[in-house]
């Protein structure tokens, strides 16, 4: 996917690219247009709109990864202008951002819009569903000297609308090259309350990782509280949340804190989180297409996956369900915790502080052994560490309020 993409950019004004969850886009399109900058100009060259905060902290994430030396900034709602205002103060090569965030700053001025020479339009169709479309075509008639615009869905055959000012675009299709392999079955559920056939389901699946998709925030605080006084560790992601829960929850899942995640269709899609073992789908959602995307967060890139469907004895399927066939659930023990924690660092990037910095600091001076420290996730002003040890707290009061580097760093579980 990724070669052909290269090719069609370097080659057209106009690219499609419509490919499942977690197939490799956002490396697909950042290749070519990281050879498209021109190191001669200033400005904002490079803009792109996401529908989520989550998913442009992930592309501004993938593109620091690379070690491209481009100047990267992201912008969303959620957060200060003022704090976005510092951060355009010297102006970045690639802009990031929301599409209400984005249009603030083109009325604002924040960054001239005739520098920018490529538009991506990622995860366009969940841009338009969320009703971004008045915002995004505010940015597109601002942007005169385009030379490149390239737009990108999960969701196949989306219709464009004439403010993209789409002519003649190259349209490629991945649907149906991933190779995945999705196991579809249903559960039943004997009573209307389903938290009883939940529990039971977990149990079945064991210490396995995978989402419980609800379609209602209260829905998810409903399972939630049941969930707990089963003693089931879990996190929450929904729209509900302040913005920096929602990030605490999605890092305590990548680095094994949590295995299981309760979302509403917010995590559908456009977050980073590794390949599931499962989803189940607590609540059937209103579409096929939302369906979809929720079972594309397990069987990736030719993987294995397993999708459940949780459901009343009697309750008819909607139009888009296949006949799938009942998962007879096993007497299992409910999913051990996983013995992994999450310790916040009060240093970051903007500190000279490395992952490596950190990593030395959790060895060499708390004791951690090289197998019990997981995932380093670093930030402009802090970091997160992922630690498997039963003598966490003894290693925190260790290191905690340590010199690294020229900071002295709080550090504490959270």
């Amino acid at each position: 996917m990724q070669l052909e993409v290269e090719k069609a950019i370097k080659n057209n004004s106009e690219v499609i690219i419509t490919s499942p969850t977690g197939t490799g886009k956002t490396i697909a399109f950042l290749i070519p247009l990281l050879d498209f900058i021109d190191d001669q100009k200033d400005g904002v060259q490079v803009l792109i709109i996401v529908p989520t905060r989550e998913l442009a902290i992930q592309i501004e994430q993938v593109v620091r990864q690379m070690g491209t030396g481009y100047k990267t900034n992201v912008v969303y709602g959620g957060r200060t202008i003022k704090k976005d205002n510092a951060e355009l103060l010297h102006t970045p090569t690639i802009l990031i951002g929301t599409p209400g965030r984005m249009a603030d700053h083109v009325r604002r001025g924040s960054f001239d819009p005739d520098d920018v020479r490529a538009l991506v339009l990622d995860e366009f169709d969940k841009s338009l569903e969320i009703g971004f479309d008045i915002d995004m075509k505010e940015i597109i008639t601002n942007l005169y000297h385009l030379e490149k615009t390239i737009l990108t869905s999960a969701t196949a055959n989306i219709d464009i609308p004439r403010f993209v000012r789409f002519d003649n675009p190259r349209a490629l299709n991945f649907h149906d090259k991933s190779g995945a392999q999705l196991s579809l079955k249903m559960i039943l559920s004997p009573e209307k309350d389903k938290l009883e056939t939940l529990y039971k389901s977990l149990c079945h699946l064991g210490e396995k990782s995978g989402i419980v998709f609800c379609n209602f925030k209260d829905s998810i605080q409903r399972v939630s509280d049941c969930l707990k006084e089963k003693n089931i560790d879990h996190g929450i992601f929904q729209g509900g949340l302040e913005q920096k829960d929602r990030e605490r929850a999605l890092i305590k899942f990548r680095n094994g804190t949590y295995r299981l995640l309760l979302a509403t269709d917010l995590a559908a899609r456009g977050i980073d989180i590794p390949d599931l073992d499962f989803i189940i789908h607590y609540h059937l959602p209103n579409h096929k297409h939302e369906f979809i995307h929720r079972n594309g967060r397990t069987a990736r890139m030719k993987n294995h996956g397993n999708a459940y469907v949780l459901k009343l004895k009697d309750e008819p399927n909607p139009e888009y369900l296949p006949s799938i066939d009942e998962q007879v659930l096993s007497e299992d023990h409910p999913p051990a915790a996983t013995g992994h924690h999450t310790v916040f660092v009060s240093g970051g990037r903007r500190d000279k502080i490395s992952k490596g910095d950190i990593a030395g600091l959790f060895i060499k001076q708390g004791g951690v052994l090289n197998d019990d420290l997981g995932i380093i996730e670093l930030k402009e002003d802090c970091a997160f560490v992922g630690v498997r040890s039963t003598h966490i707290s003894k290693v925190v009061d260790k290191i905690n309020n340590t010199r690294l580097k020229k900071k002295k760093v709080r550090i504490y579980t959270i």
